[in-house]
């Protein structure tokens, strides 16, 4: 095992002593040491729980026969850090949390880990690092937040508040109105209730093949959650063994294909045991499961699903670090391909938990087998043991071989009352099919006959605005703002485009330009939710586009293309836009376009002059010099 590099052997001893000060006994030091990577964090409400995720987890790998090692990474808040300088550290903190895993898992030798991520940046950096450091990984997030609900039983969520502050400020609700929105939107722990990056990424887990299948749409408040946390246990030791078993063989050592003891009930209903072989062909390492058909996978979905933008920046990222060569225009090679065929908050009015009760993840990709033969990958290898098609055929509400695990699996609703406690809420019904449902399965995730759009949710535009591309989430954007022109109003930084839009200084038909805020220039390329909410709370989100080299939070909705590149303080042509100067957006064309000529352009790059960085200490100056523009996945380069 990997981990005898620090157990083994009487050059150890120095170590099993340490490890015997950390309750470790003689039999502990034959077993597999596995690393609990955790992310609680007191002030994020998707991480809030997570201490006792890490507990019981624990105690699972226990009993599934390996020592468990529990560490947490940091967390950032983006909607605590909204609209501050607190903004720019979170992006940022994703290479911190990929280095701090790498750092923890090289060190200690652990041979396999659990990953509980929920949150956006702390699940991209958390495969980063799986990429990186290449053991047996299983994901297994905290869970989505339960949706808000108003007095009339209508769905909340965080975006409902953000909207309704800015209509606060515009006069356009009371005081105790915007209190009741406080109160209800955000009633669990959890992350975010709508399809914003967090539960975005935690659904492409399962297409990556990282994550057991409802990893991404299985309530945070679920006891049923304390089955997938145990299932994932389970798995992880298996993996550990298959490669031990490996190892020894490469290495000329004699070694037997691991077997595992099954409990399991018979026809008849009498519980049995049987004897399963562990597969030694099987791949079960990240760099094995991540691939670039495996990240096809994953857009795919996403583009299917909407899913936030900030998704293709992860990707990228990810790719990255699994030595991919990977670009933008994948992206529009496979929205070309990919039916729209599920809407979640905030494109429309469905969370979450909506689409856990129609079928979660695996019915959105079987919709897409079903609809679009060939264009999943559906070889790909999975931490289940099985392939990404074996587990769509498993876990598809729709398909003729679903298991009833997964029809029980799927009739999880939410306890409706607030708590920050996860794992806490009995399931009521038995089967999918016996939950009462107020809307149509079949909606929320439509076959692709009827989808919303024969191609994907996300797009990325280009032009002389965006040479190196630009990302919209169209999945969001109303009919009549698909081709808008209109003329610039420019800001210089987030919070001045939040005042600027609340105060009255954008009018209908504009184009709100906003730079300097991207991964260099910001530095960190904050999220842009206050002024996109800004945008709806002052009724302009059917008259005003946005553009930006920053970014969006997975929350926002209406004209917004983000990720501009490359950004303003790499010189970007963004960097020579002017107040006045009209600004060509056509969506359906993927195209976006500064319309000056082109000795106008070069004119204004001849004078353009870099402006001194933001901050000249502390992680953010470290930060700008190594940040790369968002065409890249916002990576650190330092060579």
């Amino acid at each position: 095992m990997r981990s005898d590099a620090v157990k083994k052997g009487d050059s150890r001893a120095p170590h099993r002593s340490l490890l015997r000060a950390c309750g470790l006994s003689d039999a502990d030091m034959k077993k597999p040491f596995i690393a609990i990577v955790g992310s609680h964090v007191d002030i994020i409400p998707g991480h809030v729980h997570l201490n006792a995720v890490n507990e019981f987890v624990k105690k699972a790998v226990r009993a599934a026969g390996g020592v468990p090692f529990v560490f947490n990474t940091i967390g950032i808040c983006d909607g605590v850090a909204m609209g501050h300088d607190g903004m720019k550290y979170s992006l940022a903190s994703r290479e911190i949390i990929a280095d701090a895993v790498e750092s923890m898992i090289a060190a200690h030798k652990f041979d396999g880990m659990i990953c509980i991520p929920n949150c956006d940046k702390i699940v991209p950096g958390m495969l980063m690092a799986a990429v990186r450091c290449n053991i047996p990984t299983v994901f297994a997030s905290g869970g989505p937040m339960e949706a808000g609900r108003d007095a009339d039983g209508n769905p909340l969520d965080l975006i409902s508040t953000f909207a309704g502050a800015a209509a606060r400020q515009n006069g356009q609700i009371s005081a105790r109105e915007l209190s009741r929105l406080e109160e209800k939107s955000c009633p669990t722990c959890g992350s975010c209730s709508g399809m914003f990056t967090a539960n975005s990424m935690n659904c492409l887990c399962e297409a990556l093949g990282m994550a057991l299948p409802a990893n991404g749409t299985l309530l945070a408040t679920s006891r049923e959650r304390k089955k997938l946390y145990a299932a994932a246990a389970k798995r992880i030791i298996e993996m550990v063994r298959i490669q031990d078993a490996k190892e020894k063989i490469a290495a000329g050592l004699k070694a037997d294909a691991p077997t595992v003891v099954e409990k399991y009930v018979d026809r008849s209903g009498k519980a049995k045991k049987r004897t399963r072989t562990l597969d030694l062909d099987f791949p079960i390492l990240p760099r094995e499961m991540i691939t670039k058909a495996s990240v096809d996978n994953a857009m795919v979905l996403d583009m299917a699903m909407g899913g936030s933008t900030n998704t293709i920046l992860h990707l990228l990222a990810i790719a990255n670090e699994a030595g991919l060569k990977y670009n933008l225009n994948r992206f529009n090679e496979l929205s070309e391909k990919t039916p729209h065929i599920c809407k979640v908050s905030p494109s429309c009015a469905y969370h979450i938990e909506d689409v856990h009760n129609s079928g979660g993840i695996h019915t959105i990709l079987g919709e897409i087998r079903r609809g679009c033969p060939g264009l999943l990958n559906t070889d790909c290898p999975t931490v289940t043991g099985k392939t990404l098609g074996q587990n769509i055929d498993e876990y598809d509400l729709r398909s003729r071989k679903v298991l009833n695990k997964a029809k029980e699996l799927y009739a999880v609703t939410p306890g409706g009352k607030r708590t920050n406690q996860g794992m806490c809420v009995a399931k009521k019904y038995k089967t999918a099919a016996d939950v009462p449902l107020k809307f149509d399965p079949k909606d929320c995730i439509r076959p692709c006959a009827n989808a919303y759009s024969k191609k994907g949710g996300l797009a990325v535009l280009s032009g002389n605005l965006a040479p190196n591309g630009a990302v919209v989430k169209s999945a969001g954007v109303l009919p009549e703002m698909m081709v808008h022109s209109g003329p610039a109003v420019v800001f210089e930084s987030e919070p001045e485009a939040y005042n600027g839009i609340v105060s009255g200084k954008v009018k209908a038909g504009d184009v709100i330009v906003i730079r300097y805020e991207g991964p260099k220039g910001g530095p960190g390329m904050q999220e842009m939710l206050a002024p996109t909410a800004a945008i709806k709370g002052v009724g302009l989100d059917d008259s005003v586009a946005l553009i930006t080299d920053g970014r969006f939070s997975g929350g926002t909705a209406g004209a917004c293309i983000g990720h501009i590149s490359p950004e303003a303080a790499a010189g970007g042509p963004i960097a020579f836009v002017k107040d006045g100067d009209i600004i060509e957006i056509d969506i359906p064309k993927r195209k976006i376009n500064l319309k000056i000529s082109a000795a106008e352009m070069q004119r204004r790059q001849k004078s353009f002059k870099p402006r001194p960085p933001r901050y000249k200490s502390g992680y953010l100056a470290k930060y700008t010099k190594l940040a790369t523009s968002a065409d890249t996945g916002a990576i650190l380069k330092w060579d």
